[in-house]
């Protein structure tokens, strides 16, 4: 459940990456030098630390109570009342969401510093609740386009002022349990979200996006609950200064390094909520624990297919953000006094092999396996990646970096969603795999001519729509959804779209331990 988030030019001209030192201080005796109790951290934190939590909490509610299902209200194939678009055009749509959401903090985290966190709050969810409105009643690909561009804007302006607030409400001693803390709130949004999507999601598609406008305007109340934090940035300076200065004080080779390392992690880390809904939905079979679990209320948790009774996929996939939800903090805690870095490491290889469980099986329990693994190395490197960049701003500058932070979510949620676009549109989607076989292997388009292999065309060319694409299969082979599905699943091995993304963590993996090493050498960056 991710998701978020440099050296004042003087006349000396210093590298502008790094900050200035600091006079050396005597070595303290050991006993100073031990961390509070979790309980003692917990009573350092000022109202505007609970207070901003609790905003953001609310707002990740409004927002994964979307997220997690808009993948299939854009591009699954049989989808009720669902826009019914290409996973190319889905992945275009996340591509440039990504971009906008993630990119834009980099200016946005400077004018949160210069004009205030809470002005710029307040602003944020007036564009989010716009862009739920526009969703709900937009069908065209360009409006719904613009609607989600709305949304992403507004939630690029709201992060810096939520967690630059935190970030100056935090310090070395208490700052791994506040970001903790913080993790756990938005997981707990998180996990509301996608339930509640669901309930509203019986009541139609328009209500899961009402509901969620409903939801993020809670904020705008609680901003009025706690003084603003000071930034400690200069006021005099103007917005054009500030956005010159995000753009000069990147170009440090090894601030580029970590984003570079960052980006092809997080490239594989959404998927998780990009790729996998329809993935659950094509692939996975739940009828098992359906049957097992006759409890369950199934008016709102679960959803009939051709196959039979499946939990539905928002449920299933929550299960990342209930571990969060019970584990973070402590997790947090247990690491607290462990390197930054090493325990990133940790998490980038937990989280790897996660997916490579995850996304190779048609087993609901297999899934729950690999996502349990995959939230393990979440829990341990999302809050420690924000508290990294934190820890290395210098004085004035928090926003700024937590904006950084965002910019390997934007390369690699978007180049991840451009892949998963191509590869699971054209090898992975059982729709298109199912005209697949109907083109290449029966006689329905006998007579025809050879299909050329292109896949866009196919539906044109086997004559039948994408929604009907598997009902047309089953009548043609005489099997039932579930023999046909795993008849698809063994002839062409859809699962291999997740090995695209393991290659990229693996990568990452490597990178970031050589990186790790090479880090020690650097004060500023030795965390």
């Amino acid at each position: 459940m991710l998701r978020s988030a440099v050296a004042q030019a003087k006349t000396e001209e210093p590298n502008p990456f790094v900050p200035p030192a600091d006079p050396p201080e005597p070595a303290a005796p050991p006993e100073t030098e031990e961390k509070l109790s979790f309980l003692e951290t917990v009573k350092t934190f000022p109202r505007s630390f609970w207070m901003c939590c609790t905003m953001e909490m609310w707002e990740r509610l409004a927002y994964y109570g979307v997220r997690v299902v808009i993948p299939i209200y854009i591009a699954q194939a049989d989808e009720p009342g669902g826009l019914h678009m290409s996973q190319a055009q889905k992945g275009n749509i996340f591509a440039w969401w990504a971009l906008v959401q993630s990119l834009v903090p980099m200016v946005s985290g400077g004018v949160s510093d210069r004009y205030g966190y809470k002005n710029t709050i307040f602003i944020s969810i007036c564009l989010k609740v716009f862009g739920y409105l526009l969703m709900a009643t937009q069908r065209s690909y360009g409006g719904f386009f613009f609607g989600c561009m709305m949304l992403a804007l507004g939630t690029a302006i709201f992060k810096p002022g939520i967690q630059g607030t935190l970030a100056q409400s935090t310090s070395k001693k208490n700052s791994s349990v506040g970001w903790g803390l913080f993790y756990w709130l938005v997981n707990v949004g998180a996990a509301i979200g996608p339930p509640f999507a669901g309930y509203l999601h019986n009541k139609g598609w328009r209500w899961v996006f009402y509901g969620c406008a409903a939801s993020a305007s809670l904020t705008v109340l609680m901003r009025f609950t706690y003084k603003e934090e000071d930034s400690g940035a200069d006021k005099s300076t103007g917005i054009w200064k500030g956005a010159k200065d995000t753009f000069l004080n990147i170009w440090d080779p090894r601030l580029l390094t970590i984003i570079a390392l960052f980006s092809g992690f997080w490239m594989m880390l959404d998927q998780l909520w990009d790729l996998m809904p329809n993935f659950y939905a094509d692939w996975t079979d739940s009828t098992p624990f359906v049957k097992a679990n006759e409890w369950l209320p199934q008016t709102w948790l679960t959803t009939k297919d051709p196959r039979g009774i499946q939990l539905k996929q928002e449920n299933a996939l929550n299960l990342n953000a209930l571990l969060v939800v019970l584990f973070v903090v402590f997790i947090s805690a247990a690491v607290a006094r462990m390197r930054v870095l090493n325990a990133i490491v940790i998490g980038f290889l937990i989280a790897t092999c996660g997916t490579l469980v995850y996304g190779t099986s048609q087993s609901i329990y297999v899934l729950f396996i690999g996502i349990g693994l995959f939230s393990l190395g979440e829990m341990l490197t999302g809050p420690k990646k924000t508290e990294y960049f934190s820890l290395i701003a210098p004085k004035g500058k928090k926003a700024l970096y937590l904006g950084y932070v965002n910019i390997p979510v934007a390369i690699g949620q978007a180049a991840g969603a451009k892949l998963a676009g191509w590869k699971y549109g054209a090898t992975g989607e059982k729709a298109m795999l199912a005209l697949r076989y109907l083109a290449e292997k029966t006689d329905y388009v006998k007579g025809k001519g050879a299909w050329d292999g292109d896949i866009e065309k196919l539906p044109e060319y086997v004559g039948v729509e994408r929604a009907k694409a598997l009902e047309t299969l089953v009548t043609v082979l005489g099997k039932d959804a579930k023999e046909t599905t795993s008849l698809l699943w063994e002839t062409y091995q859809p699962y291999q779209v997740w090995y695209w993304f393991a290659v990229a963590g693996a990568v990452s993996l490597v990178g970031l331990l050589a990186f790790a090493r090479a880090s020690r050498k650097w004060k500023d960056m030795d965390v």
